[in-house]
């Protein structure tokens, strides 16, 4: 299929159909032996100050489509494909880390549970974790979202009310890899607030013995994301991958 090559940020990005869906990968200038990379789930160039750090420093970036799926398992079996693609064609190491910033979270967070062994790392940007929180609560008024999202779970919303795969939901064999997870998140979030979403993440996790560690930005909202210096979340993903 065609592929359409741009620069992001001083460095290659290819643009590209994979099975009819948008994927994006921009690699660096030199690659790192060990082929690692980083699986940037939404809102791709949103801040990208952790991807542009992991990329100097010979990472892959790579993006794949699941707009609209919040995390349902038509998204999980999406990115299925595409790390296969990846690793046995492109040859990229066999455990990425990934990065999900918001409704980002569903997804990267559900991929993980059900693919625990392929995991190095985990950062989570003020993730959704319940979709009761975020878009379902009526409260926040995203009607088009809600009716979005539980047409992806094939759920209704008194079936959602009760639905007990959340993503900080059976965290049981990411747990037991030990596979560890960065939060970073505003204490003031109203969108997404942590107690509702990130809090109750920690409080699975560590309760299983998973390692999980949260920066909380005194009095933020949910905007900005990640940090203005980066250093500590790419430390923390090169740290636990390379």
């Amino acid at each position: 299929q065609p592929v359409a090559t741009s620069d992001f940020y001083g460095f290659k990005r290819f643009d590209f159909k994979y099975n009819g869906i948008s994927s994006i990968i921009v690699t660096p200038k030199k690659s790192h032996p060990a082929r690692p990379w980083i699986w940037r789930a939404r809102f791709f160039g949103h801040e990208p100050q952790t991807d542009v750090s992991l990329l100097n420093d010979g990472f892959v970036l790579v993006y794949h489509d699941v707009a609209g799926l919040f995390g349902a398992p038509s998204a999980v079996a999406r990115w299925n494909l595409f790390y296969d693609f990846l690793v046995k064609n492109l040859k990229l190491s066999p455990r990425p880390v990934l990065e999900g910033m918001s409704r980002g979270g569903l997804i990267i967070l559900n991929w993980a549970k059900q693919n625990p062994d392929k995991v190095a790392a985990i950062y989570a940007d003020a993730p959704v974790c319940d979709f009761k929180s975020w878009p379902l609560n009526p409260n926040k008024n995203t009607p088009g979202d809600a009716a979005q999202c539980l047409k992806a779970y094939g759920l209704t919303a008194e079936q959602a009310a009760v639905y007990a795969d959340q993503p900080f939901d059976n965290l049981e064999a990411l747990a037991n890899k030990k596979v560890p997870v960065l939060c970073v998140c505003g204490a003031a979030d109203s969108v997404v607030p942590m107690v509702e979403n990130t809090n109750i993440l920690v409080e699975h996790y560590r309760k299983l013995g998973g390692p999980i560690r949260v920066i909380a930005k005194h009095d933020c909202e949910h905007h900005p994301h990640s940090l203005k210096d980066p250093s500590i979340i790419a430390n923390f993903l090169k740290a636990n991958s390379i």
